[in-house]
């Protein structure tokens, strides 16, 4: 299985946004990928107070003009994130992934929003304008089963564990980690929900633009059930290209007994004596 992983820059202009994947993928397309992934709000500057303005409702034209891209170039492509208002008027953090006929094979709104106030670092309250999602996201492909979430989603260690146990071998995180948080956790979490849930973790940013209101760290990403880090590109706008075997899960978990090895008949939480 062949994954393309897409880090773009982010321009303050959908339109631009959406002509510069339709050109990446056109040049790209020699290298013929199975999966295409971008990153998270990739239409829009990550900004809390931008996201009502950017939203469309669910199946807009943004979402017709990935379906559309899916279907052209014959690929599953997991379209990042974007920002998506319901009938309620609620906006949501929604990443979508397509067939290769372009049909909607799987919707994810974001369950986790970063709220975070970093001493000394970052400060953002995504609340202030998203509504959180509640549902576990899994979709089947030729490849096997794989999973989906969304930046801050990936610190939740009991999400990554249900995802694997509703079969997913490879977990799709469309992200944008700051600053402050990307060089202290990116990678490591990316290896520990890998090596915990022997998966493949696949995180995919936007690029670094050190003039944005918000600047991704970069560094998009992939790592091995074994806990290895497979790729991994610089902060710039770029493409990284991985071929996996989704099987292997199967033969380290066989190896390695973490998941079976599980003793379920003694995880619960006792009541303290007060």
């Amino acid at each position: 299985m062949k994954i393309m992983q897409i880090q773009t820059h982010v321009y303050s202009e959908k339109k631009k946004n959406l002509q510069q994947l339709e050109q990446i993928l056109e040049n790209a397309a020699v290298e013929k990928p199975d999966l295409v992934t971008v990153g998270e709000m990739f239409v829009c500057p990550y900004e809390t107070r931008l996201f009502p303005v950017y939203a469309e409702e669910e199946r807009g034209e943004t979402w017709k003009f990935l379906s559309g891209l899916a279907k052209k170039h014959g690929i599953w492509l997991q379209a990042g994130s974007i920002p998506e208002k319901d009938a309620d008027g609620r906006v949501y953090n929604t990443a979508y992934v397509f067939d290769r006929e372009g049909r909607e094979a799987a919707r994810h709104r974001k369950m986790h929003l970063f709220d975070i106030a970093i001493q000394g670092g970052q400060q953002y309250k995504e609340s202030e304008t998203l509504s959180a999602g509640d549902s576990f996201t899994v979709f089947d492909t030729e490849f096997g089963r794989i999973g989906l979430m969304i930046c801050f989603d990936i610190r939740f260690v009991e999400l990554a564990r249900i995802l694997v146990q509703k079969g997913a071998q490879i977990i799709l995180v469309p992200a944008a980690f700051n600053m402050t948080t990307g060089p202290a956790h990116w990678t490591l979490t990316f290896r520990s929900r890998a090596l915990d849930n022997q998966c493949f973790m696949v995180g995919t940013s936007d690029a670094r633009n050190e003039s944005a209101g918000y600047v991704a760290y970069g560094h998009s990403i992939l790592t091995s059930p074994w806990g290895e880090v497979l790729g991994e590109l610089d902060e710039k706008a770029g493409i990284l290209i991985t071929e996996i075997d989704p099987k292997e899960c199967g033969r380290i978990r066989e190896q390695l007994p973490i998941l079976s090895a599980r003793r379920l008949d003694c995880y619960r939480l006792e009541e303290t004596e007060r």
